[in-house]
């Protein structure tokens, strides 16, 4: 057997290097877009009538254009955009649960999705024919999927049937990926899973192969494996920069769970130190995480889950309760706003929001809604037939899973 390794040049996804642009020890005041535009990242040109617009002409110009479109527009917010973009959302949630919802809505005939490209294409993965999804800042990506470009997992694909043969790895593919990477799943007998739903969409992969190849996140899958009691020496990580990513053939074979080398760079800046700081300040404080953490803070964590199980956890939770958050900053600003009968502090005395999250700056739902209303559609985000069809088997699977 001869095998064809392909090895890249390494890189650092542009959207891995702008994490820090927005990251302050002062609250998150949204300026107009011409100061924000001052931050050391990328932006998406908009016509100048909108970078000078305050919060309160943009708020007036919003309300206009929804009022013309009625119920033919629907506006998505995540969890993690900041509250200036929440307070015109119909829907807000993760980023599957939104994507449900809006191909639910009927009347819409545009979903303006607030969030970040992979997830404005999985809405229109799941959507109905007659709608189109808008992104209003294209330059919204997520340094995560950034960091598992499509032709460097399907190399890795390549390079694990030439080593295993075909039949003996399942691909595992978490939510925050490219459609294609979700159609990679769909072709090969793989599914996509949330951050809830990671444990039983990995026990489903290994009723059909004795190994998983997990991507993109390698702290959600570790977290996911050593909860389901795999050892870390049946663990490898990937490096798509390295010949069979960094593993010899041996060390393949004997591995059980397969790790992609990438990471959340707002999770990954939660640690343990944070956690002992926030213990010694609040005794009795409750700990909670996202699964996107590295182990070491999952580990001493009281509580780990998903943004969706963040915010009913501590919604639910006895008043005077404390609570030290380990997730996105505008999340636990507002889990903090909606639960004032408890404490709730984010973990990181850094104020770092997701750098491509908050690029959706109220200006660019203006400009989209104004382009709407005045019958011209703007960064329509397309998925191609055959991809859309298998990215749906992928997720169809994860349904069925539950």
């Amino acid at each position: 057997m001869v095998l064809t390794l392909k090895v890249k040049n390494p890189r650092v996804p542009l959207t891995e290097l702008e994490q820090s642009a927005f990251c302050t020890t002062e609250p998150l005041d949204t300026k107009p877009l011409i100061e924000e535009l001052k931050a050391g990242v990328r932006w998406q040109q908009l016509p100048d009538e909108y970078v000078h617009l305050d919060a309160t002409q943009l708020r007036a110009r919003i309300g206009e254009a929804r009022r013309k479109l009625g119920k033919k527009a629907v506006v998505l917010g995540h969890h993690y955009q900041r509250e200036d973009i929440i307070q015109f959302a119909d829907i807000r949630g993760d980023s599957f649960k939104l994507s449900q919802l809006a191909a639910q809505q009927p009347d819409a005939e545009t979903i303006i999705f607030c969030g970040v490209h992979f997830m404005a294409e999985t809405a229109r993965v799941l959507s109905q024919a007659h709608q189109r999804v808008v992104l209003p800042n294209l330059q919204a990506g997520c340094s995560m999927s950034d960091m598992a470009p499509t032709g460097d997992v399907e190399d890795c694909w390549d390079d694990l049937t030439n080593v295993l043969g075909k039949g003996e790895a399942v691909p595992v593919a978490y939510m925050n990926c490219t459609a294609d990477l979700k159609a990679l799943c769909g072709r090969n007998g793989g599914i996509i899973c949330t951050s809830s739903s990671a444990d039983k969409t990995v026990r489903w992969a290994y009723d059909r192969a004795p190994r998983v190849i997990f991507f993109p996140d390698q702290h959600l899958g570790r977290n996911t494996g050593l909860k389901m009691g795999i050892a870390p020496d049946e663990m490898v990580l990937w490096n798509p920069f390295k010949a069979l990513g960094g593993n010899t053939p041996e060390q393949l074979k004997k591995a059980k769970l397969i790790l992609w080398k990438g990471h959340c760079s707002v999770h990954t800046r939660f640690t343990v130190a944070q956690v002992q700081k926030a213990r010694e300040r609040y005794p009795g404080v409750n700990i909670m995480v996202h699964p996107e953490c590295v182990n070491e803070v999952v580990r001493i964590a009281d509580h780990v889950g998903s943004t969706e199980a963040i915010v009913r956890t501590i919604a639910a939770a006895p008043k005077g309760s404390v609570w030290g958050v380990g997730t996105e900053i505008n999340l636990v600003s507002r889990i903090a706003h909606e639960n004032p009968d408890k404490t709730v502090f984010c973990l990181d005395p850094i104020v770092c929001p997701c750098a491509t999250m908050y690029r959706i700056h109220p200006a660019y739902l203006a400009w989209v809604l104004d382009e709407l209303a005045a019958g011209r559609v703007v960064n329509e985000i397309t998925v191609g037939e055959e991809t859309a069809r298998y990215a749906r088997i992928a997720l169809q699977r994860m349904l069925d899973v539950g």
